[in-house]
């Protein structure tokens, strides 16, 4: 891909699709677009509405009605469904990780990091929709990741165990 990294505008049907996954993309506001970016990124953002491409294996971060594209090294952070699965940080505000849930279930028999990100939410204290690249809530997506990762160890103990 070419270092401008634009595409040719879509059609209005399609601003909606990644230009390169053609994955559906999810609405994020301009403010964690411009919070992310790098710099060199920065110099040529658009008021355009911006999308975020949850497709793994697609380098684009977000797209906009312009045909502008951002990919993963245009960002200041890693964006964990972009990352390799194993230490992927999935709260951006509060350092919980892949890793940080699996040792305190590996040490406690299980994890309280939903419980803990929620108490956060409830006392006010997340930005999400800054820190995290989806700008979105991570709750759910941390709920799922301690589910995951508990149902993986489960079966690598049952697997030690034949």
């Amino acid at each position: 891909m070419s270092a401008s990294c634009k595409v040719q505008a879509p059609d209005i049907a399609d601003v909606q699709m990644c230009p390169v996954s053609r994955t559906k993309g999810k609405p994020v506001d301009l403010l964690t677009v411009k919070a992310l970016l790098t710099e060199p990124a920065l110099r040529r953002i658009n008021s355009a509405a911006h999308r975020f491409c949850p497709e793994p294996r697609c380098d684009v971060v977000y797209f906009d009605t312009a045909g502008d594209l951002y990919l993963t090294r245009e960002l200041r952070v890693p964006v964990w469904q972009k990352e390799p699965v194993g230490d992927r940080t999935i709260c951006y505000c509060f350092g919980v990780s892949e890793e940080s849930i699996r040792a305190e279930i590996q040490s406690t028999g299980g994890s309280q990091a939903t419980e803990r990100v929620r108490a956060h939410i409830a006392a006010g204290r997340c930005a999400c929709e800054v820190r995290n690249p989806r700008g979105a809530c991570c709750l759910g997506d941390v709920a799922a990741a301690v589910k995951r990762i508990e149902a993986a160890l489960i079966e690598g103990l049952e697997r030690n165990q034949r």
